[in-house]
C-alpha cells in the first residue's frame, strides 16, 4: 500500500520538479566500462596505465631507447618539454588513428544508458578522446526525448568547431550557419603544465562545466582518477564547484574501483561531509537507477524524507524496446516547463 511517505515509480516517472543539473564528469575507466571486453572490432579502451601497449606505442618508443614501460604522461610531458617534436608528431598520428577507429558494439552500452537516462538541463563532460559518447548520442537521438548537453574537456576525434560562428559539430561536415567545414579540434594530451585556455573551443567546454557545477544538485564522477594524474585539470574543476562549505545540500557520487577511503581522500576538495556515495559499477548508481529522475529521487528521499524505489534502467533491451521503455517519461517532461 502506498502512502505519504512512499513514492512509487510510476510517481516518481510522473513527477518532473527538479529544474537544476546533474552533471557527470568522464574519465578513462567510463569508456573501458563501457567495452570492458574491447570495441566492436575488439580494439582495447586504454586507460593511462596501460595506454602504450594498448595503442601500440612500444615498438616506436624502444626504438627511440625510451623507456615504454613509463606511464604515458610522463612520457609524453618529457618529450614536450625536450621539444621533440618530430617523434612528439609521430605519436599524435598514432594516438589519433586509433582513436579514430573505435566502434560502439551494436547491442546498447552503457554510454547508451548514460545518454538516455539524463535530461536536456544536465551535462556530461567528458576527458575522453574516444568517440563512443558522441556514437552513443547521435544514435539515440531516435529515442524522440531531450538528451543532455555535452563537453569536451581534452577535445575528441569525431568532434569538429567552426571558429567564425563558435558553433561545434562533427569533424568534417559542414557548419549549418557558414557552410564551411567543422574543422577538428586538436586533442589535449597529458603535458604537466596545460593551457585551457589557449584554445577557444576548449577555452568555451570549460566554461560550460563551470556553469554546470555552480547550478548541479548533483555531479558524479564516472571513471575518473584525476587527482593523482592531472592536477591541472583538478585545479580548474575545484575553481568551477567552488567552496565545498557552500555546497551543503549538493550530492557526489563516484563511480569508481577506488575504495571508499581513498575516494574521501583523493576527492575531498569535492565532499561536503558525508554528502557523498561510491558505486563500484554505473547500474547500482542513481542515474541508473532513477533514469531522468535523479533529481527527483534526490528530493523524495533527502530532503522530503521518503522512500523511494528504483526503476532500474533495463540492461538487457535491444534499441527498439529500450526507447520505448523510455518513452514513459515523455509526456511528464512535455508537459512541463521544467525540462
Amino acid at each position: 500500500m502506498n502512502t505519504d511517505l512512499e513514492v512509487s515509480i510510476e510517481q516518481e516517472v510522473a513527477e518532473v520538479k527538479m529544474g537544476r543539473p546533474h552533471v557527470v564528469v568522464l574519465g578513462a575507466g567510463a569508456s573501458r566500462a563501457t567495452c570492458p571486453n574491447g570495441d566492436k572490432n575488439s580494439k582495447k579502451l586504454p586507460l593511462m596505465d596501460d595506454f602504450v601497449e594498448a595503442i601500440g606505442l612500444k615498438p616506436l618508443l624502444n626504438n627511440w631507447g625510451i623507456n615504454s614501460e613509463q606511464n604515458f604522461e610522463e612520457i609524453f610531458s618529457d618529450l614536450y618539454e625536450k621539444k621533440e617534436n618530430e617523434k612528439i608528431a609521430r605519436i599524435v598520428n598514432a594516438v589519433e588513428e586509433y582513436f579514430g577507429q573505435l566502434e560502439l558494439p551494436d547491442r546498447p552500452t552503457i554510454y547508451d544508458h548514460l545518454v538516455l537516462s539524463l535530461r536536456g538541463k544536465d551535462l556530461i563532460a567528458t576527458f575522453n578522446w574516444d568517440p563512443l559518447l558522441v556514437n552513443a548520442y547521435l544514435r539515440n537521438g531516435k529515442a524522440g526525448l531531450k538528451l543532455p548537453h555535452l563537453a569536451f574537456l581534452h577535445g575528441n576525434v569525431r568532434v569538429g568547431y567552426c571558429e567564425k560562428d563558435k558553433i561545434t559539430g562533427l569533424a568534417g561536415m559542414r557548419c549549418r550557419k557558414c557552410g564551411k567545414i567543422y574543422k577538428r579540434i586538436p586533442l589535449l594530451y597529458p603535458i604537466k603544465k596545460k593551457d585551457y585556455t589557449k584554445n577557444s573551443f576548449i577555452a568555451n567546454e570549460w566554461r560550460n562545466l563551470k556553469l554546470g557545477f555552480e547550478d548541479a544538485f548533483m555531479i558524479t564522477i564516472f571513471g575518473y582518477s584525476g587527482p593523482k594524474t592531472d592536477t591541472e585539470a583538478i585545479d580548474a574543476m575545484k575553481k568551477a564547484w567552488g567552496d565545498k562549505n557552500k555546497r551543503a545540500m549538493e550530492q557526489t557520487t563516484f563511480i569508481t574501483t577506488q575504495s571508499d577511503d581513498e575516494v574521501s581522500k583523493n576527492w575531498e576538495p569535492f565532499i561536503h561531509t558525508h554528502h557523498y556515495e561510491v558505486a563500484s559499477d554505473f547500474y547500482n548508481s542513481w542515474i541508473s537507477n532513477h533514469p531522468r529522475r535523479t533529481g527527483e529521487a534526490y528530493l523524495n528521499q533527502y530532503l522530503e524524507a521518503k522512500f523511494i524505489a528504483d526503476n532500474p534502467v533495463p540492461q538487457d533491451f535491444d534499441f527498439q524496446a529500450l526507447w520505448k521503455w523510455y518513452g514513459q517519461f515523455n509526456n511528464a517532461e512535455n508537459n512541463t516547463k521544467i525540462r
